[in-house]
């Protein structure tokens, strides 16, 4: 071969002396390049990698009859020259080589200082508006958005957690929208990754977190013509995105990313951005990034004056008032328990709302409805006006529509949504509670706290009773969440799936400061231990809500079955991470549910493995706990891991 000189080129060794035999080609990486080097009738060669055609990578093809064949699709090159037969001029790329005693080396010019693209100004502005993580699996339709999210990350400017499965990415960035009130970024593929996302994107949909997806996709030129992996991704979006927009060579970038992060925060819901493969990488190098000065409103509402004396005049005129409040006055109790002690309210929480309030309040009733405690339910029964604060009114929590209500609500759809109420108030939680606090002036109705603390003194008395039963298949549930009430630090963050094992944590566990995290309103199994890594990126941050607090998940083993395989994501990124998994071989609450209809239990029976053992295996810490004296040692012992851990308990399934 003739000599080849280049200016700037830095020579790297890509073979040992005999590494490659005759007749043979060969992939190797150099700095950021991917080399197919060949060795043909004595010689060897450099070639670029990727063919030109549709990319297959050379070095996994072979040599035959004299030529380098593609393994793709087959077209031959010379696999010294890198030129086709038959005088085509889709050859391939060469590098210079020097042959030396130590091994063969390939000149590399240095590199062209990289150009900002489409995918660069996008997740910059995403980043100003104040998105710091990112979930997701990186995959060849979304390369250009993944390089620019590596630089980020390499910068400092976001977090990348990469996940298993796309569903675990989209659970963790709902439970860190509910968490935080502010949107994470999930990123997938075009096609199976995009359609994984979807079940934790309507977990946040139908419970009113912010969230961004980023979806890769096919390029334009073959979109529309069934090609692999295209799914038509707006009409697949379509109901669980609340604003979605595929991006285009010409589209306004930056502005794109921000309606989607305005719209994500003030929608509470799913903004959805499609980049098709070519456009993500389309050079912008004028491109400025957007910010969200200027674009954001106050939102701190005040209610009409009509609405604000009403419920004023109602709640002065009760003697016993109940607080009612749901997830979404979860960054307004402050101001609630401040009206809640002037008016010697009883506060009550939807399940969603469960730790709102402290269950050692004075005024503190824990749960309504299915998942709560026969305090709650007593005194709303008792109660002589409702006063709702950021509830959806669900059949689960079963608010009744017989007392006289008070609804506040920032979103006037959510008002009134199921039945009427008598004072329906559109207004900020906390602006709304201080003008109620004003206008009471003294107002209060009678102290109801020695009541709460009689009926919390009769409630516990009955788990006290029920920790006792032993049917000598596992430990109860009273028992479980009793030794969980005792040792899980005061201001976790604790995320919960669903089943039997979300009813029983509802009913018995008894919260201090810490943050519940659910899958509400669409229930869906498997949510709480991505949740719990969602959790965790939260308390990576500098905001003191979250900062350095411990993050616990609880399951069954049939939702923990679900996503086991992110325990594994735990343990990559040092996930301080503790999960409390009951273990009792069954969907538990679907066999009760079949039974109850005079069903036979069929199909929910589950073969499981060791849990604690599968803990260890990937790296983290397994605990196995079959009796109740087994349960707090291995709770404080997991609890002061650093890292990811696992307590499995082996539970009754009777016994909930």
């Amino acid at each position: 071969m003739p000599k080849q000189t280049q200016p700037n080129l830095t020579w790297h060794k890509a073979l040992g002396p005999n590494e490659l035999p005759e007749g043979r080609v060969k992939t190797v990486t150099l700095g950021v390049d991917s080399i197919c080097m060949t060795h043909h009738y004595g010689q060897y060669a450099a070639l670029d990698n990727r063919c030109p055609h549709q990319g297959g990578p050379l070095g996994e093809g072979s040599i035959e009859n004299g030529f380098l064949r593609c393994p793709w699709h087959g077209w031959d090159y010379c696999p010294l020259s890198g030129k086709p037969p038959g005088g085509y001029d889709d050859g391939v790329k060469t590098y210079p080589i020097r042959v030396r005693e130590d091994g063969i080396y390939v000149g590399i010019q240095e590199e062209a200082p990289r150009v900002r693209t489409v995918s660069d100004v996008m997740i910059q502005t995403m980043i100003n508006w104040g998105v710091k993580w990112c979930f997701g699996m990186v995959g060849h339709s979304n390369l250009n958005v993944a390089e620019a999210l590596r630089l980020q990350e390499q910068a400092g400017g976001l977090g990348y957690i990469g996940i298993r499965h796309e569903g675990a990415a989209s659970f963790a960035c709902s439970a860190y929208g509910k968490l935080t009130g502010r949107p994470a970024a999930c990123l997938a593929i075009a096609g199976p990754g995009a359609t994984n996302l979807i079940t934790g994107l309507w977990d946040a949909n139908v419970d009113r977190a912010p969230v961004l997806a980023l979806t890769g996709q096919v390029s334009t030129q073959v979109l529309g013509r069934h090609n692999f992996q295209e799914v038509p991704l707006d009409a697949a979006f379509g109901k669980v995105a609340q604003w979605s927009q595929t991006v285009f060579s010409n589209s306004a970038h930056s502005e794109l990313m921000s309606l989607a992060c305005k719209s994500a925060m003030l929608n509470r819901g799913v903004s959805h951005l499609i980049f098709p493969d070519e456009v993500a990488g389309v050079a912008k190098p004028e491109g400025q990034a957007d910010t969200p000065d200027g674009r954001l409103p106050q939102l701190d509402i005040t209610p009409p004056h009509d609405s604000l004396s009403k419920a004023v005049s109602m709640l002065s005129e009760a003697e016993r008032p109940v607080i009612i409040v749901g997830h979404g006055a979860r960054f307004d109790m402050i101001a609630v328990t401040g009206l809640a002690e002037q008016l010697n309210a009883p506060v009550l929480t939807t399940f969603k709302g469960k730790g709102l309030i402290p269950d050692t309040h004075p005024l503190g009733c824990g749960v309504l409805g299915r998942s709560g405690t026969p305090i709650a339910s007593w005194f709303m029964n008792e109660s002589d006006v409702l006063l709702v604060l950021g509830a959806s009114f669900s059949n689960h929590t079963g608010i009744t529509p017989k007392k006289p209500t008070i609804q506040v609500d920032s979103d006037p759809l959510m008002l009134a949504k199921f039945h009427k109420v008598d004072c329906p108030v559109y207004g900020e939680i906390s602006t709304t509670v201080q003008l109620l606090m004003d206008g009471l002036n003294n107002s209060a109705g009678i102290d109801q706290r020695p009541e709460i603390a009689q009926r919390w003194k009769i409630w516990r008395a009955e788990k006290d009773s029920r920790k006792a039963d032993d049917r000598g298949e596992g430990v109860n549930s009273a028992e479980i969440f009793a030794a969980l009430t005792d040792e899980v630090p005061d201001d976790a963050i604790v995320a919960v799936d669903v089943g039997n094992n979300t009813y029983s944590f509802g009913r018995y566990f008894e919260c201090q400061r810490q943050s519940i995290l659910m899958s509400g309103y669409l229930g869906s199994i498997g949510f709480s231990f991505p949740a719990a890594l969602g959790a965790w990126a939260a308390t990576q941050e500098d905001d003191p809500r979250f900062k350095g607090r411990k993050v616990v998940s609880v399951s069954g083993d049939g939702g923990f079955g679900q996503y086991l395989a992110e325990f594994n994501t735990a343990v990559k990124y040092g996930m301080n991470i503790t999960h409390v998994l009951l273990n009792n071989c069954n969907l538990g609450k679907i066999t009760k549910e079949q039974r109850a209809g005079n069903w036979p239990a069929w199909q929910t029976s589950l073969t499981n493995p060791n849990f604690a053992a599968y803990a260890d295996l990937c790296g983290g810490k397994g605990y196995r706990v079959g009796r109740a004296d087994q349960l707090k040692p291995a709770l404080a012992e997991a609890l002061e891991c650093e890292g990811p851990s696992l307590v499995e308990i082996i539970s009754d399934e009777e016994l909930i």
